[in-house]
């Protein structure tokens, strides 16, 4: 496939088969390890797929909209000093959130409790990136 340079809107097409294969990644790989909801949106925040445990009372559609306008202000940011910022996590004392860019199109964002460590988020988080990236092969 070409690189992130070369592609173009309709190699991100998805059909029915795809997305339901994204969203089972979500689910077994991300909520069945602690995650409390997460969404796929595109840089317009669009919400693709998502997932949840079923006690997320978040408002998803404002969250996905402030989470491409707050990523897009980083990623503005990175530039200016020369950098490009794959990821971004704010903590909270009850919920914290954690963003991660899937090529430059999409964004992943998960939404976790104090139980779920760090460490253990981000190394999940990259494990299902790598399996929705191939749901594109």
């Amino acid at each position: 496939m070409a690189s992130d340079d070369d592609r173009s809107v309709t190699d991100y097409t998805l059909n029915q088969v795809q997305l339901e294969r994204i969203e089972k990644i979500l689910d077994s790989d991300l909520v069945r390890s602690g995650i409390n909801s997460v969404l796929m949106i595109d840089m317009a925040g669009n919400i693709i797929a998502k997932g949840d445990n079923g006690k997320c009372n978040h408002d998803v559609y404002a969250l996905a909209a402030l989470a491409s306008a707050n990523f897009a202000a980083v990623d503005t940011m990175a530039n200016i000093v020369g950098e490009d910022f794959s990821l971004l996590f704010h903590k909270g004392e009850h919920e914290s959130i954690h963003f991660s860019k899937i090529w430059n199109e999409f964004l992943l964002i998960s939404l976790f409790g104090k139980d779920v460590s760090l460490g253990l988020l981000r190394l999940k988080i990259a494990e299902a990136i790598e399996k929705i990236k191939s749901v594109w092969h």
